[in-house]
């Protein structure tokens, strides 16, 4: 699944108000099914991330932009990882039921492979000096939520 911007402040403004919300122990995240309103209807199926913090995080912008990229590669890593499960374990399939039937198998990938969701990651001020682990731990919570 790719990682994708979710840009436009009215498209951030529409997931923060409308969207659900999970709340982990570094941080929130906001969440919509579907794509966004300003991506054309040929836009790829993928996660659509973005990231708010205000400065009441913290004063230092430099520490907010940390902040924010340690929540966004902590989720390109937790979704990579998924992605590799499944690949191997669409070839353990592959394997046990003969290369004749394997491309039957692509018509019935799951849901969340073919379906699009915005996320808003919402980071707290204990991302800045969490270790790396727990942010990817937030993330897989999260992910297994959906």
């Amino acid at each position: 699944m790719h990682l994708l911007r979710l840009s436009g402040r009215k498209v951030c403004e529409r997931v923060k108000t409308k969207g659900f919300l999970w709340k982990g122990k570094h941080m929130q995240i906001r969440w919509l099914r579907g794509q966004p309103r300003n991506t054309g209807p040929e836009a790829s199926a993928g996660l659509y991330v973005g990231l708010l913090t205000s400065a009441k995080l913290h004063k230092s912008a430099v520490k907010r932009n940390r902040m924010r990229r340690r929540c966004r590669e902590a989720l390109r890593i937790t979704v990579a990882s998924i992605d590799e499960n499944k690949a191997k374990r669409q070839e353990g399939k592959r394997a046990k039921i003969g290369e004749e039937n394997a491309s039957c198998l692509f018509a019935f990938l799951p849901f969340c492979l073919s379906s699009s969701y915005q996320l808003l990651l919402l980071p707290r001020s204990s991302s800045l000096s969490a270790d790396f682990r727990e942010l990817i731990a937030d993330i897989d919570r999260f992910l297994s939520s959906l």
